[in-house]
């Protein structure tokens, strides 16, 4: 099976991710934006902690924008997502945490 990196071809923290997994097929989402589907899949997974609420896109959204469903969120500001998301082995992971990087065997 395949490993997939979602995220964004300027981040740093992405970048690692993709250095320290060369395989692995790269989906920049701002290019190829979610899809609904992904969306939902991505929140069913990782809940509102899917929603990257340190980022700058976060800190330039208003009070009201902040409270739309996390859905509407992301497909509206793909940016917003927390990255990298990454499938291996038929498992999601989120972030490039040293449990992650552990998990992946890249530690």
């Amino acid at each position: 099976m395949t490993t997939a990196i979602w995220g964004l071809k300027t981040c740093d923290t992405c970048r690692k991710a993709r250095k320290a997994l060369p395989e692995a097929e790269f989906r920049d989402i701002r290019e190829v934006p979610l899809t609904d589907a992904e969306i939902a899949l991505l929140l069913g997974e990782f809940g509102d902690t899917l929603v990257n609420r340190a980022s700058a896109t976060w800190r330039g959204l208003d009070e009201a924008a902040r409270a739309q469903p996390a859905a509407q969120l992301l497909a509206e500001n793909p940016t917003l997502m927390k990255r990298p998301v990454i499938r291996a082995e038929g498992t999601w992971y989120l972030g490039w945490t040293p449990a992650v990087r552990a998990a992946l065997g890249t530690v």
